[in-house]
């Protein structure tokens, strides 16, 4: 039994030499030329590059790039102890490696069957935030581990801290504490406050869910979680803590120079994809955009045409991508207005079948159980189409067709589009944009790029491409949701065409091509609030919003400055080749209908192929909802029959309203002995016959006639004169004064 025994433990032996002896081989094939390059801890210029559309290096980026480094001598004690207590407590003690909570994390990690715990100390982030690429591979984790030890043995620990805190990421742009310290608190960094401390150090895990300016609620609760870790780790008493948990979180960015608008959206961006695609936010990291440096310059040339807050944007139809943007309020959400009115009523109604852009709605004072929408005029207009309501942007009939389609049933299109809306938001006062929260100007731009593209959504972005130290960490993928048909789509487009030449956005209609639009105004009966104007073509999408971030009122309307703003924008963006038309799909016809049906009895019937020019109005429809009937008023010519009076010995005839002016009509007189025609010619309200006999019995028969085609006959009924007698007055004569006898 011993022999074999002897032989298994030596053959174990063997296994896990040559185990040992390979790893140690990959080790070195995998790290013999990994080095430690000391320029790479040090912040530079060159550490951040973006490139425009068209790949060229953007230099106004600069803004951008990482301030200059800091010493650690300036750096307060709670600050450093914020960061090492938080991220890496036994930093002083280890040697670069905190091996019992690497293989706790390897352990948690394990059991997730993902990688959602990490374990790396002060040393090993900074060498991954500088030296190494995204790829979370076992090449990498070797690599990792030459250099961190080659870090450890080359610097001090304190070298190691300084470096670490002048190249970690604190979100919004800002590289380094000497950057963060600026923007969040104005301060420098030997002016940081404990809880200021508190706050950085929280920040740098996820820069985009615990910033104070996006997620205040969570920048708290990481706050305390700092403090916390300082308190145990005895660096700081109770006292201390209560006191740091009172100040205040930051309200806004203290530095104004650090909004650079277009760029600050890209930093955005690069966070929220960070996290969704787990790469780190270091190294060289070069970052490819959309922006058109032109286009970039004209918009914040506007800045002057309003004292209020703005935002001015442009968004690619082809790419999805932004190409410019600027605002002095930052990314916001805010009401919007008559704006969601294409987006959460008129389409998902054309969708569901409810209308067609030609349907009669009534513009009437109306009650929704205790809700009574207002027009912007306080007047009422009577019986419209869905083309004049959407192109004059009327309230009362978007409240009437979203609350036939239904609240739920509309919201769900906004959702596809990236719009969502809480239940308890879920109201008919949603139809003129009433909610809570609102939507950010991107946010409803990308949605309104729907409609030139065909019902088609598609996420909008600022950054195609993302390379950190050689690295592809994101290319950006298309993927498209269908949330309209094209039939609807291109109705949308051609009723908002409408509101360019003739409804709210019609400082529009001097330009040359084809262009929808529309516009949206919010604030209450002291005033308003945002006013919004939005413009597309095949091209691009165009957004302006004036107000003021404070919520504080202005007289401004969409209509108004806004519009012509955009009037500016859509100038420029055309000012060498107009864009193309909207394409007609297969599925939408052009019909003609009966114009005195739609506007006197409001029904919509396909025009008589006899039917005159002028008697025919057209319309877009589309072909699986093409009306039915057709008029037979000019193949049949018919009216309804006209009112006959007898007044002082004489017959009057009037018309009904609506009778057609292109008909000829002819009115015939009958009595026992003769036929006379007594009226052949062209509409009349009213005919007076007044060649009559008193006494006499007579019939009339009134004919109209288009083109040589009589229609049906309408006899009259029977009248009979009475001899003419003058009126006696009502008021008997003054018999002192006047003659009576006389009378």
């Amino acid at each position: 039994m011993k022999k074999p025994l002897k032989i298994f433990l030596l053959g174990t032996a063997a296994i896990l030499c040559a185990a040992v002896a390979g790893s140690a081989a990959y080790y070195a094939t995998v790290t013999h030329d990994v080095t430690l390059d000391e320029k790479k801890l040090i912040l530079s210029d060159d550490k951040i590059e973006i490139f425009d559309g068209q790949n060229a290096a953007v230099k106004a980026a600069a803004a951008a790039a990482p301030r200059e480094n800091v010493k650690l001598g300036e750096v307060p004690l709670h600050t450093r102890y914020a960061f090492i207590d938080t991220e890496d407590k036994d930093f002083y003690k280890h040697r670069g490696f905190a091996y019992k909570r690497m293989l706790r994390a390897a352990w948690t990690n394990l059991r997730s069957r993902s990688y959602r715990e990490g374990a790396s100390t002060i040393s090993q982030q900074l060498v991954k935030n500088t030296h190494l690429s995204q790829e979370k591979t076992i090449e990498r984790k070797l690599k990792e581990f030459k250099l961190t030890r080659e870090l450890e043995k080359r610097y001090s620990k304190d070298e190691i801290l300084e470096k670490y805190l002048n190249t970690i990421y604190f979100g919004h742009s800002c590289f380094g504490l000497k950057a963060a310290a600026e923007f969040y608190f104005g301060k420098e960094p030997s002016e940081l406050s404990l809880a200021d401390s508190a706050v950085l150090a929280g920040l740098i895990r996820s820069p985009n869910n615990y910033s104070p300016f996006r997620h205040p609620e969570s920048c708290l609760k990481r706050k305390k979680l700092v403090l916390n870790a300082m308190k145990r780790q005895g660096h700081i008493d109770e006292r201390e803590e209560a006191e740091a948990l009172t100040a205040p979180l930051p309200e806004a960015p203290s530095a104004a120079a650090f909004d650079r608008s277009y760029f600050d959206r890209v930093f955005d961006e690069l966070e929220e994809l960070s996290e969704k695609y787990h790469f780190a936010i270091g190294g060289n990291i070069r970052i490819y955009t959309y922006l058109d440096r032109g286009l970039q310059d004209m918009l914040e040339s506007l800045d002057g045409m309003s004292e209020t807050d703005k935002t001015y944007t442009v968004l690619d139809c082809k790419t999805r991508g932004f190409k410019a943007y600027y605002s002095t309020a930052g990314e916001i959400g805010r009401l919007p207005g008559s704006l969601v009115k294409p987006l959460l009523v008129y389409a998902p109604a054309l969708e569901e079948d409810f209308i067609s852009p030609a349907t009669p709605v009534l513009d009437e004072r109306t009650d929704f159980g205790g809700y009574e929408p207002k027009n912007f005029d306080g007047t009422y207009g009577g019986y419209m189409s869905a083309r004049e309501a959407l192109a004059k942007s009327v309230n009362v009939p978007a409240v009437k067709l979203l609350n036939a389609v239904g609240v739920g049933r509309a919201a769900g299109y906004l959702e596809k589009m990236g719009l969502h809306i809480p239940q308890e938001d879920y109201s008919l006062a949603l139809a003129l944009g009433g909610m809570r929260e609102g939507f950010t100007m991107n946010a409803l731009l990308n949605a309104y790029a729907t409609f030139p593209c065909g019902g088609e959504y598609e996420p909008a972005g600022f950054i195609r491409e993302i390379v950190i130290d050689g690295y592809r960490a994101y290319g950006r993928t298309r993927t498209k949701t269908r949330v309209f048909s094209e039939e609807t789509a291109y109705l949308i487009d051609d009723m908002l065409k409408t509101a360019a030449q003739s409804g709210t956005a019609k400082k529009l209609r001097t330009l040359s091509f084809p262009i929808a639009a529309k516009t949206g105004t919010s604030g209450t009966d002291l005033g308003n609030t945002d006013a919004y104007a939005l413009s597309y073509t095949t091209s691009d999408v165009a957004g302006v919003w004036l107000g003021n971030a404070d919520n504080s009122l202005t007289d401004i309307t969409g209509g108004g400055l806004p519009a012509n703003i955009l009037l500016k924008i859509n100038k420029y963006l055309y000012r060498t080749y107009p864009p193309e038309d909207f394409a007609r799909p297969a599925g939408i016809e052009r019909a003609e209908l009966d114009r005195n049906e739609y506007y006197d009895t409001h029904n919509i019937v396909l025009a008589d192929e006899n039917a005159p020019v002028e008697a025919r109005i057209a319309e877009l429809f589309k072909k699986t909802a093409l009306p039915a009937a057709r008029s037979e008023s000019y193949s049949h010519p018919a009216i309804s029959p006209p009112v006959l009076t007898c007044e002082d010995g004489k017959v009057i005839i009037r018309f009904r309203k609506g009778a057609p002016s292109e008909y000829e009509y002819h009115i015939d007189r009958f009595d026992s002995v003769t036929h006379t025609t007594v009226y052949r010619g062209k509409y009349t309200e009213v005919f007076t016959d007044d060649t009559l006999e008193h006494g006499k019995t007579y019939i009339y028969t009134v004919t109209p006639v288009y083109r040589e085609t009589k229609g049906e006959q309408i006899v009259l009924p029977a009248v009979t004169t009475n001899e003419y007698r003058p009126a006696v007055p009502d008021v008997p004569p003054d018999i002192v004064d006047k003659k009576w006898w006389e009378y």
